[in-house]
């Protein structure tokens, strides 16, 4: 069965996979994204960390020449080093790639190897972001080993979401709890990575990895004191979220940051987005009302109208850039948001899957259905009464 349906966006495409696979079986699904050609050609990247084992023994009894892409950010424990070459030989993976940084880019901006001390997202986006993309160039899809029960943005990920480069990402294991994957390596006698029994639940590279205590969370050991929870071959990359406009779904344009108003930036910053509540006094904005590109009004409940009240005064007081709301925004309410004054609407992937996008577009014609703008209009000769 295809995967594809040139009528749908990407966004649309990914919201239905979600909703299609959302109740299937974890190896039955990888089954079938693996063997269908429509999805095009799939990579699985993987730590080799301490579970990874788990979805590279199932993607091997697949299809043992998927290509998995193994990235050696060449700061990483030599136990993940042997690890990965035992494992790799154990379950007969057949391309498995193994990824550095450039040389070049090290020499330039690492030359001593103690980035990590100083810039840990600087490190992460030479040793592992940058040569993750330029492997994945070509590929349609690739598969991720994150689970939601490792906590942070990870709580909330679909099976299926969109990277930055507009590719479709693959996360099996997503609904997984610790003790299925426990089980899946007892049941089929897999090898541990040999830090796991040292209390390391999460690995990755030596110097910013830590073993965690039996109530910490997974990944504290990660980064541990930083507040830092990913390195960016996930955080920031994937679009959770699908753009409503009025000519359907679409995947989010706006690269930049998103501040808050007491943090707008004092100096000119190039392009500007401000993220607003609903109760927010849109007089306090004058002085910015011609300097921000992007406004962004946040509904926390769907029954909180005061987003809608805030986007009229901000037009109203002169404000033309663009004006997008996000949060609890359902279908019925487009029409509201657009007579309001907003250019668009921000939901997640789970609203998505609820009221996918004939549902949007059936109230996309918001302005037919407008009565004051029928009332303004001026009736006709014909049409005067008298």
């Amino acid at each position: 069965m295809s995967f594809e349906n040139p009528n749908l966006s990407l966004s649309a495409h990914v919201a239905s996979l979600n909703a299609r696979f959302e109740n299937t079986d974890t190896v039955e699904m990888l089954r079938e994204i693996i063997l269908d050609p429509s999805f095009g050609e799939l990579a699985l990247v993987s730590s080799f960390g301490a579970d990874s084992v788990v979805l590279l023994d199932m993607v091997a009894k697949i299809n043992r020449a998927l290509p998995v892409i193994f990235m050696d950010t060449e700061m990483l424990f030599h136990q993940t080093l042997t690890y990965q070459r035992k494992l790799a030989k154990d379950l007969g993976l057949e391309d498995v790639r193994r990824i550095q940084p450039s040389r070049e880019a090290v020499l330039e901006r690492d030359f001593d190897n103690l980035m990590h001390r100083y810039d840990t997202n600087a490190c992460c986006a030479l040793r592992k972001t940058e040569p993750l993309k330029r492997a994945l160039a070509g590929f349609g899809g690739w598969i991720s080993g994150r689970k939601r029960y490792q906590g942070g943005a990870r709580t909330s990920m679909d099976l299926f979401e969109l990277d930055a480069e507009q590719r479709i990402k693959i996360n099996p294991l997503a609904h997984w709890s610790r003790d299925d994957l426990a089980d899946y390596i007892a049941t089929h006698k897999l090898p541990r990575h040999p830090l796991a029994a040292k209390g390391f639940k999460s690995i990755g590279c030596a110097p910013c990895t830590t073993p965690v205590g039996t109530v910490e969370d997974e990944r504290a050991g990660r980064w541990r004191g930083q507040g830092k929870t990913e390195c960016g071959i996930h955080f920031g990359e994937v679009a959770r979220t699908v753009i409503v406009t009025d000519d359907g779904f679409a995947n989010d344009d706006w690269v930049d940051d998103f501040h808050t108003f007491d943090a707008l930036p004092t100096v000119e910053t190039g392009t500007l987005a401000v993220d607003l509540k609903g109760d927010f006094p849109a007089k306090n904005l004058l002085q910015w009302i011609d300097k921000i590109d992007m406004i962004r009004v946040d509904f926390p409940v769907f029954s909180d109208g005061r987003g809608f009240s805030l986007a009229c005064q901000l037009r109203l007081l002169g404000y033309v850039g663009r004006l997008r709301a996000k949060g609890h925004i359902v279908a019925d309410q487009y029409a509201m948001a657009r007579r309001s004054g907003f250019d668009e609407v921000e939901i997640d992937q789970a609203l998505a899957r609820r009221q996918p996008e004939p549902f949007w577009q059936a109230r996309a014609k918001w302005q037919a259905n407008d009565y004051q703008n029928h009332l303004r209009k001026a009736p006709s000769q014909a049409e005067r009464p008298f």
